[in-house]
This record gives structure tokens, sequence and C-alpha cells, in this order.
């Protein structure tokens, strides 16, 4: 698990795409894959949150989105637009939709709201001979967060997943309650979730004893 200063000094390392991404895993306890898989659709910035689709179980749920990552999502929503819509006039179309949801949307993967937040620099044809476009690869994320954590000093092993344990063992630290955090992680059983409270040393319920107020 890394503190919170961990964090902070990690994320300075990085570079965007990569930072936005990690800020996300971070703020709103998302494993690596579920990042990648958004889509400029399921980002609310007004309303502050993320709308993970069909997560680990095959289950939605939403998850927080860390006012310090809004700015940074304006201009990367720009950006995206401008790539976007050079895809659209090239006929270059999203990965990732089912066949029964392309016949129910035919014209999703060239929609700009069903576009990637995280696309691949590189598109490929696919076996119909369509252009398509892929979400970023997971080992591009991987490896710049073992580079920035080594860059940043840390001593500690430093991988996607640690941005997700950090998340629910901080909001434990303030004060949360261990069913918003197995909610808000996608924990089918709350006692997956209570490992977190066993990392913090501070017994099974995740408490302080009142004597330590004395």
């Amino acid at each position: 698990m890394l503190s919170i200063g961990e964090v902070g000094r990690i994320v300075q390392q990085l570079d965007q795409p990569v930072r936005l991404c990690v800020l996300l895993m971070y703020g709103g306890g998302l494993r690596l894959m579920e990042c990648l898989t958004l889509r400029v659709k399921d980002v609310d910035v007004e309303r502050r949150e993320i709308v993970i689709r069909a997560g680990k179980g095959d289950k939605d749920r939403r998850v927080p989105l860390a006012v310090t990552a809004i700015g940074v999502l304006r201009r990367r929503f720009a950006e995206l637009r401008r790539g976007w819509y050079r895809d659209y006039r090239t006929g270059v179309r999203s990965t990732g939709l089912t066949p029964a949801l392309e016949r129910k949307y035919p014209n999703a993967s060239r929609d700009w709201l069903w576009s990637y937040l995280f696309p691949a620099a590189r598109t490929f044809a696919d076996p119909a001979g369509e252009r398509r476009r892929h979400h970023l690869h997971e080992t591009v994320v991987q490896r710049a967060v073992v580079a920035a954590g080594r860059a940043a000093g840390i001593t500690k092993r430093v991988t996607c997943q640690a941005f997700r344990h950090s998340f629910a063992t901080h909001l434990l630290e303030s004060g949360a309650d261990i069913r918003t955090i197995q909610e808000l992680l996608g924990h089918s059983d709350v006692r997956t979730t209570m490992i977190y409270t066993h990392v913090m040393n501070r017994g099974a319920l995740g408490v302080t004893s009142p004597a330590d107020r004395l």
C-alpha cells in the first residue's frame, strides 16, 4: 500500500495519458483494465462520477471522479474529439462492442460517446477488413508506473493495483464505512473488502478503540 505522499510523487513523474489513468485508478479505486476500457460516455464530469461497465463479475458500478482530475479530463476530451473526428472521416471504428450491441446500435463503433478515453496510437484491420482503434495496451501503463516509482525513489513494489489498494485503505483511514468501500470496489463479498482493515493494523472491524482517545 502506498501513502498519499508516495502516490503524489509517482503522479508527478508521469506524462499524459498515463498520469490521468493513475489519477482515475487512485481517485476511484479502478482496476487497470476498467480504466483503460472507459469510454467517453462513462465519465460524467458534472456529476463527478464514473460508471464502470461490466466490471469483475459482470456488474456495473459507480465510483467518484476526483476533482483534481476534472481539468485534465476537459483538456483530454478536447484532444480526443479532434482525434475521433479524424477517425470518423476515415472510417475507423472502436473495438470492444459485442455483436448484439453492434446490431442494436449499428453506429456505436463510430460514435464519439462510445470512443475510448485512452485510445491506442495505432489502428488495425479486423478480420472483416474494417479499420479499428483499440484502447491503450495495459503494458504501456504498467511499465510507466514502475519507472515512475523508481524515479520517485519509492522503495516499495509499485504496481497499478497498488493505487486501488491505496484508494480503499485511505478511505478507511478517513472514516468511510466498510460497506460503502465494498460497493465502490465492486466486491461481491464484504470479507474481501475486510482485508484492508488488516492492512491498516486496526483490527478486523477497522475502527479505532475508544481507549485510544483517553
